[in-house]
């Protein structure tokens, strides 16, 4: 009731006043307190810990020395970090890739009405509500070497001769984890571009079709230039969601065999939990953060220049 009669007052008047200027922040901000006392004050406190050397001894002692950027050149400088940034940006690569071109694939395939297709549909996205550490145990499954399913079909269509020890080789290793993480993305995919090719104008394709667009022309020249947005947001998502990646990671292989599957999040833990140098930890989590705040503001500067277009 305050809300109409606040937009009554501003149609009648044409202007804002000073409190209704306010008012829209006044509206967000227990929202805005509460996420930053959850996101904020970790965040804030991480990059605190990262100027400083922060071991479990000094944990102990209470008294962390401010070191500078010491922590920061310590785990750039280390052949660890750029091994885990490689197996990262690998991992999220091709996890993307074919996240998007199966839930795209999907996307259109659901939206033509056919028998069952509201079941499957249901069920391909209920994956998305399965934790990912349920996820990582039956890919482990999956995967293992005597008995898994991966294998046995694998060698029963002759595709290999024997079985592969998938979590025994690093190539092996690391595609089973992309692999599990497709799988777990795919649901993700499916429903952005659903929504997205759902709100797509009937009239366009109705039009391209009584000029003779066939279906593989609608969907080059119609469907994909409409939804670069919802593209771009997608994978931006994706982007966000895959390089933060940690449990089905570490639930399957622990980085493992070797360094074979290290990715950023992993070796983080590694560092606080393993080497107990929380500082070092601070600093490749926030590293991390760098990286996503570079892909958000190329994401807003996209979308930005789309909308002036």
């Amino acid at each position: 009731m305050i809300f109409q009669s606040m937009i009554h007052n501003i149609r009648k008047r044409g202007k804002f006043s000073f409190g209704e200027k306010l008012a829209p922040y006044f509206y967000i901000a227990p929202a805005a307190l509460f996420l930053g006392a959850i996101l904020g004050f970790p965040i804030l406190y991480s990059f605190v810990i990262s100027f400083q050397k922060y071991t479990l001894q000094t944990l102990i002692s209470r008294n962390a020395p401010f070191v500078g950027f010491q922590n920061y050149y310590a785990v750039l400088t280390d052949p660890a970090f750029s091994v885990a940034l490689t197996h990262s940006l690998i991992f999220t690569f091709f996890s993307l890739l074919f996240q998007f071109s199966i839930g795209l694939g999907l996307a259109i395939l659901f939206n033509k009405a056919f028998p069952m297709s509201s079941l499957m549909r249901g069920l391909l996205l209920s994956g998305w509500q399965i934790p990912s550490v349920v996820v990582g145990t039956v890919f482990l499954w999956l995967f293992n070497l005597d008995y898994g399913l991966v294998n046995f079909i694998l060698t029963s269509l002759q595709v290999i001769k024997e079985p592969i020890g998938w979590f025994f080789d690093a190539n092996a290793a690391l595609a089973a984890v992309i692999i599990a993480n497709i799988w777990l993305g795919i649901p993700f995919n499916l429903i952005l571009l659903s929504a997205g090719i759902t709100g797509l104008p009937e009239d366009v394709y109705e039009a391209a079709k009584v000029d003779g667009a066939n279906a593989w022309q609608q969907l080059v020249y119609l469907t994909i230039p409409l939804l670069k947005s919802t593209f771009v947001a997608v994978l931006m998502l994706g982007f966000i969601y895959t390089l933060r990646a940690f449990d089905l990671v570490w639930i399957m292989t622990k980085g493992g065999p070797g360094s074979a599957t290290e990715v950023l999040p992993t070796f983080a833990y590694r560092l606080s939990f393993i080497h107990f140098d929380f500082g070092q930890s601070a600093a490749v989590a926030i590293i991390m953060l760098m990286i996503l705040l570079c892909a958000a503001v190329l994401y807003l500067k996209t979308t930005m220049t789309e909308e002036k277009l």
